[in-house]
């Protein structure tokens, strides 16, 4: 087993709110080899995208990160101050955030947001050698060169969200983290997108953190996946185990949850996640070892505690 690129122990993300403390990430923990595809997948508001800002330590308030520990590469990112996170930042670990046209600046060039990460993180290149990298770039993710001088809103949306994994990896990151990049994308798209990931990841040798909810999306790119929910990591296994075996009743209800022609779609439940109840939102998941290392979560009481992530 290939010593971890990223490990994450025990974060806890919690949100301060007028009718209490919104625990919105509780004591998560996972590893990342080097070329691991990782998926997350859960419900919206369980907690997700959250992590993925808290490994960045990109929470801002009323959020805070309460406990926990996120090593890379050996590097300790809590000992890191402010201007070693910026600078770690796209170099180490680079998001693909969710919902291109939001994240491109519209008033900017594709090449100027390119060129902009290079001045961040300082790097001394001159004029022809900016040129020449940035057009690499846009043709490692299929891109044309004349994207260079295009502003976002004259491309497509697949366009838009290849430039942006062109933006991600222009520093060559050892972990790559994807928020959801084909949401809002046709299946024709989504397929070009995925692709295109791949291929960079490939290149870079980075690992990719996939965040979605489309199982059948996770099926196909991820190999291992964990499972989130009410803010818990509550299953975490290779993927053909977890789509054929899930343990959790929560795995169980999403992997029902895809398309079959048996079914016809229908969803009839799954015996042991009965409904949410008031009394039942006490409760708490906890993780136990199971069978060939992967983890499940026992509950202690009929139903899951109910997600309170602020929307």
């Amino acid at each position: 087993m290939s010593e971890p690129i990223l490990r994450v122990e025990g974060l806890r993300v919690g949100f301060d709110h007028p009718l209490g403390k919104v625990q919105a990430v509780d004591n998560v923990s996972f590893t990342l080899v080097r070329g691991e595809r990782f998926g997350l997948a859960g419900e919206s508001g369980s907690g997700k995208s959250t992590l993925a800002l808290a490994i960045l330590r990109m929470i801002k308030p009323p959020g805070r990160i309460e406990a926990g520990e996120v090593w890379l590469a050996g590097t300790r990112l809590a000992d890191l101050n402010e201007e070693g996170m910026r600078t770690l930042r796209l170099a180490g670990i680079a998001l693909v955030p969710q919902g291109s046209m939001n994240s491109l600046n519209p008033v900017l060039r594709i090449g100027r947001q390119i060129t902009d990460a290079f001045a961040d993180h300082r790097l001394h290149l001159t004029r022809d050698e900016e040129e020449r990298r940035v057009v690499a770039l846009l043709a490692a993710v299929g891109l044309p060169e004349n994207v260079v001088r295009m502003y976002p809103h004259e491309l497509s949306g697949g366009m838009k969200q290849r430039a942006c994994i062109a933006i991600a990896t222009c520093l060559g990151p050892r972990v790559i983290i994807a928020d959801e990049p084909t949401s809002a994308l046709d299946v024709v798209v989504q397929r070009q997108v995925m692709a295109t990931l791949v291929r960079v990841q490939q290149e870079l040798g980075a690992a990719v953190i996939l965040i979605g909810h489309d199982m059948g999306l996770m099926a196909q790119f991820v190999d291992r996946l964990g499972v989130m929910y009410a803010g818990r990591l509550v299953e975490v296994a290779p993927i053909a185990r977890i789509i054929t075996r899930p343990r959790h009743p929560y795995t169980q209800a999403l992997i029902a949850s895809l398309p079959s022609l048996e079914t016809r779609g229908a969803f009839a439940g799954i015996p042991g996640l009965r409904p949410r109840c008031a009394t039942c939102r006490r409760a708490a998941p906890s993780t136990r070892a199971a069978r060939w290392r992967r983890t499940a979560a026992a509950l202690r009481n009929p139903c899951c505690a109910v997600s309170k992530t602020p929307k």
